[in-house]
Parts: C-alpha cells; sequence; structure tokens
C-alpha cells in the first residue's frame, strides 16, 4: 500500500509526531471492499475533512455503476467515514522499523571537527 505524507520525514520525527496526535488512516472505498490503495499521514494540526470528502465524492460516483446495491455500500461508506477512517498507526510503525536502516557514523571522523 501507499502511504502519502511522510516525504522527507525520518522514523525519529514521524515518532515525535505519533506522541503529539498524528495517525496513520486509510479511508473506505466501495469497490475494493473496503480497501483502499493509499494511506494517509495526517499530523496533528492537520484536518482529516479533505480527505474525507474526497473519497466521499469516489465513493458516490462509483455508487452510480452499482444500482441496486447503492444504498448498502453507500452507508457503510458513510459509516467508516464519520469514525474518521481505519487506524493504520501500528501497523505502519511497525512496517517502518523493520525497514529502517541503522545510522552508525564513523566516530574516528567525527572527533577532528
Amino acid at each position: 500500500m501507499k502511504t502519502e505524507n511522510i516525504e522527507g520525514l525520518t522514523l525519529f520525527e514521524i515518532n515525535l509526531l505519533i506522541q503529539q496526535g498524528a495517525r496513520f488512516v486509510m479511508f473506505p472505498n466501495l469497490m475494493t471492499k473496503f480497501k483502499s490503495s493509499t494511506i494517509y499521514f495526517i499530523r496533528p494540526e492537520e484536518s482529516k475533512t479533505k480527505y474525507i470528502i474526497k473519497h466521499f465524492l469516489k465513493n458516490i460516483l462509483q455508487s452510480w455503476r452499482t444500482f441496486p446495491l447503492r444504498p448498502m455500500y453507500l452507508s457503510k461508506s458513510l459509516f467508516y467515514l464519520a469514525i474518521g477512517g481505519s487506524d493504520y498507526t501500528h501497523r505502519i510503525l511497525a512496517d517502518l522499523k523493520q525497514i529502517n536502516p541503522v545510522y552508525n557514523p564513523n566516530l574516528y571522523c567525527l572527533q577532528y571537527v
């Protein structure tokens, strides 16, 4: 899955932002059985409403194709958007900690600076 809004952040900075209230959130998608391909990193001062509106409009456009099942899919979509999406913070952090390279500087070169 693709993770957006973490460009240029280190694992340490991501952990600090998560302690301040940031979250990794996935919003539902109707046609793919509520599995979206994008997970958003929402910072503490950032609002979720722009992502919720984007996904709600996307779900309405996709539900036009499934006319008989539209009320059921749309009500599920509204429910998951109303609660703020699915929280994937712990899963993403576990993945990031596994692939994070350990930085070991050469201390011999640093002592003469």
